[in-house]
């Protein structure tokens, strides 16, 4: 089993976002980046597998400050040789699909082919407001799921990732679809320009544009393609078209032995072949301490985010992962005996704790949990 960081970019301490406008700080946001390389160095030093973080903008609040995910890729990637970068992931609702494979192949060769991507939907409405690129497009959520505009909303994302998917498979594509022309129905270029017809591919003598393709093609031969954090049948099933592994927070065995066993038919029904570990991650929020009653004293500042910050947008909170390396340890074992586990990520409250707090939980993790599920 691989474990993997992942991280919201919170800016500040517990009492630091209650004092309000925290992402505008610069003093804090200087701090955060050099906590995080720190985190990174650590991780990619003691055997982490991987890093991950999220798209979100306009977070004046300081809870998520994670608004440009090729920057913050490249930040990561700058501080770490070997570790795994994970943006999880491009919204699709706020991003040009083919632009965005672009972004991917391009990332892939400069971290040297160690980048792995999420494509979501987006759930939170302010930034998607001021972001999305098509005016019809909603955010999605409980408040409006099953809805005409959660349908749309899931329809323009099977469009936004078979572009993305396609982009960067194949050579070049010609993409007609409900929301998106690859390239537009009908476009001529307006000036001849031989080098399209002499030495690429897609341009008619008469300098019609028939397809398009994305250049650097990406380094690895299929990046690792991720489905952001979900507890869906629904979604599961979507990501397996694509073998892509949806990363599931859930510590009910039940639940996780049947998304397990409908990712394997349909991704099957697609003609993939599939080995253990290759249906989803799993995960949940992380602190290693001593005691577990050490642990759940750290926990607090990570319950009050979460209460604070998920809950309102109807997220539950996920398998807690919260105690000494002997309760970590049986807990992973369980859940692996259930289901098989090639990846796991593990949420820290990173900004929430102090750099020399994270870093213990880290260091224990490393010593005594990892070990013992290799």
């Amino acid at each position: 089993m691989k474990f993997g960081l992942f991280m919201y970019c919170t800016v500040g301490r517990r009492e630091e976002l209650q004092a309000g406008m925290a992402g505008r700080n610069n003093t804090l946001y200087q701090r955060m980046l050099h906590e995080i390389a720190a985190y990174a160095r650590f991780a990619d030093d003691n055997g982490y597998h991987a890093f991950g973080h999220p798209e979100h903008h306009l977070q004046i609040e300081g809870f998520e400050i994670s608004n440009d995910p090729v920057a913050m890729a490249m930040y990561l990637g700058t501080h770490t040789e070997r570790l795994r970068v994970v943006t999880c992931g491009f919204v699709s609702t706020a991003n040009n699909p083919l632009q965005t494979a672009e972004k991917i192949a391009t990332l892939d060769h400069m971290l040297g082919g160690r980048f792995g991507v999420g494509l979501v939907r987006g759930y939170q409405a302010r930034w998607v407001e001021n972001y999305k690129v098509r005016p019809e497009l909603n955010a999605v959520g409980p408040w409006n799921a099953k809805t005409p505009e959660d349908d749309l909303n899931r329809a323009y994302f099977g469009e936004f990732v078979e572009v993305v998917v396609r982009a960067l498979r194949e050579e070049t594509i010609n993409h007609r679809g409900q929301f998106w022309d690859f390239p537009p129905q009908g476009f001529v270029n307006p000036h001849d320009h031989p080098v399209y017809t002499q030495y690429g591919q897609g341009v008619a003598e008469d300098m019609r544009v028939d397809a398009v393709g994305i250049a650097p093609r990406p380094l690895q031969d299929q990046i690792p393609l991720y489905g952001g954090f979900s507890q869906s049948l629904t979604t599961a099933k979507f990501w397996a078209r694509y073998k892509g592994r949806p990363i599931i927070l859930s510590g009910n065995t039940e639940f996780l032995q049947l998304l397990w066993k409908e990712w394997t038919e349909e991704a099957k029904s697609h003609g993939h072949t599939v080995k253990p570990g290759d249906q989803a991650c799993w995960g949940g929020i992380m602190i290693c301490a001593e005691t577990d009653a050490k642990a759940m004293a750290l926990y607090e500042d990570m319950a009050w985010f979460w209460k604070t910050w998920a809950t309102p947008f109807g997220q539950g909170v996920p398998e807690l992962l919260v105690g000494s390396p002997d309760t970590l340890n049986k807990r992973i074992e369980e859940i692996g005996n259930a289901v098989p586990i090639d990846e796991a990520f593990l949420l820290i409250p990173q900004g929430l704790h102090t750099q020399e707090q994270l870093l213990d939980s880290l260091d224990l993790f490393a010593r005594k949990v990892m070990p013992n599920h290799g």
